[in-house]
């Protein structure tokens, strides 16, 4: 594995130089494999465990980062999603009994934390599984009458509950700043939340309600696709059919938490107006440039000191994401199964890592599922993957070039706090 590799996944940001650097075709036969568990998903496949050879772990343990705690919470997340069938991947969250998706949200906040904090010591998820039942008692203690008058009422009162006297709150996590709001048990802690995991509380404390019996009517929430509104709930038999078009299922859900997690953390953060492969794409300078020559100037300045900074050991990650948590978020995508795009956009993350046999491996998958399943890129993301699968091509037909001497100085112990 070459320097570029190391510095991308120990905390580092290289700079555009780094990007035309070669480095080590790291073989994928002691790579981990993570076997796809749900064979009745629309994106199945021809996809067998074989095919399916994660990076991030075993990178890290080449580098001394121990990844036990991470790869433990990895497990926790595929046993819930390995419980996912074409029923269940279509069930309301509000119903749903199959996965339990409090335990896969912080299975995925235990994997991310050990990836950032190196601690000896595991997220607590017991606790607040505990922490999120206590939430649903608490309504019951609090607000016991509303469970005989009517719906309406009954749905003013959970909201009422959650929004004012527990004090959640909406944040749209789109800053490196505010990331925290995309883990539960810090929106359990600060209560203060994405509308995705505020959308998770509410439909965990339906679900318990109703499995307690408290509940005598169909009830559904509608998450919210604007910046600012929090997950309200509505009587499903006082609606329109074309409603329940938007129903939040559990897939639908997952789905919506790791897309927050990979486009929080994603490495390329300026021109969000592009795709995250195309601007991965761009950095790569396989796809055309921005014209705005002051923004590409202040993206080269500020990976020039955020390099800097990181040399002297103080973490920074300013406009530049967290390459560690971007590579999970693609690596839980692929696993959940519901877009073999992320297959491509993987694919483009190890590029930039210096795993080009990996990357060249992935974008080949892609190119087979999005044949079988009749997917059409738009022409600018047609370019820029066939140019990195050429660039791709070339660089492993290339013989005698050597790694770089030293790739040791970028590995540091940084730790993020939450």
């Amino acid at each position: 594995m070459g320097s570029l590799a190391c510095s991308w996944l120990t905390g580092s940001y290289p700079s555009r130089t780094f990007f035309n650097l070669p480095s080590s075709t790291t073989t994928t036969s002691s790579l981990p494999c993570f076997t796809i568990y749900c064979c009745n998903s629309d994106f199945t496949s021809q996809l067998s465990k074989n095919d399916l050879k994660f990076v991030l772990h075993d990178a890290l343990d080449a580098f001394d980062v121990n990844t036990n705690h991470a790869r433990i919470a990895r497990e926790g997340f595929c046993s819930q999603i390995r419980k996912l069938s074409t029923i269940e991947r279509e069930t309301s969250i509000c119903i749903n009994r199959g996965v339990d998706l409090g335990k896969a949200a912080l299975h995925i906040a235990a994997e991310d934390d050990s990836l950032v904090s190196h601690s000896s010591v595991p997220l607590p998820v017991d606790d607040f599984l505990e922490r999120l039942d206590h939430l649903s008692m608490g309504y019951c203690s609090r607000y016991s009458s509303s469970f005989a008058s009517s719906p309406e009422h009954f749905i003013h009162c959970l909201e009422k509950y959650l929004y004012v006297n527990k004090g959640f709150r909406r944040n749209g996590a789109t800053s490196q700043s505010e990331t925290r709001a995309l883990y539960l048990h810090s929106v359990l802690t600060h209560r203060c939340g994405s509308a995705s995991l505020l959308l998770l509380l509410y439909s965990e404390i339906l679900k318990m309600l109703r499995l307690w019996g408290f509940l005598s009517f169909d009830i559904e929430v509608f998450f919210p696709h604007d910046s600012l509104s929090s997950p309200r709930g509505y009587c499903k038999q006082k609606t329109k059919e074309s409603d329940q078009l938007r129903v939040m299922t559990t897939q639908s859900l997952l789905k919506e938490m790791l897309t927050d997690l990979k486009d929080a953390f994603w490495p390329f953060q300026l021109d969000r107006t592009k795709s995250p492969f195309l601007r991965a794409a761009r950095a790569a300078n396989c796809s055309e440039s921005t014209n705005n020559s002051e923004e590409s100037a202040f993206e080269l300045a500020s990976v020039k000191a955020a390099l800097h900074r990181l040399e002297r050991g103080v973490w920074t990650s300013v406009r530049f994401g967290d390459m560690r948590r971007a590579l999970a978020a693609c690596e839980r995508l692929i696993l959940l199964q519901t877009d073999p795009r992320e297959l491509r956009d993987y694919g483009v993350l190890l590029y930039h890592c210096g795993f080009y046999k990996e990357a060249l491996h992935y974008f080949t998958l892609y190119q087979d599922e999005k044949e079988s399943f009749g997917l059409i890129d738009n022409v600018e993301e047609e370019e820029a993957m066939e140019k990195l699968m050429i660039r791709l091509n070339l660089i492993l037909m290339e013989e005698g070039w050597s790694l770089p001497p030293d790739n040791k100085r970028f590995l540091r112990n940084n730790s993020e706090p939450w």
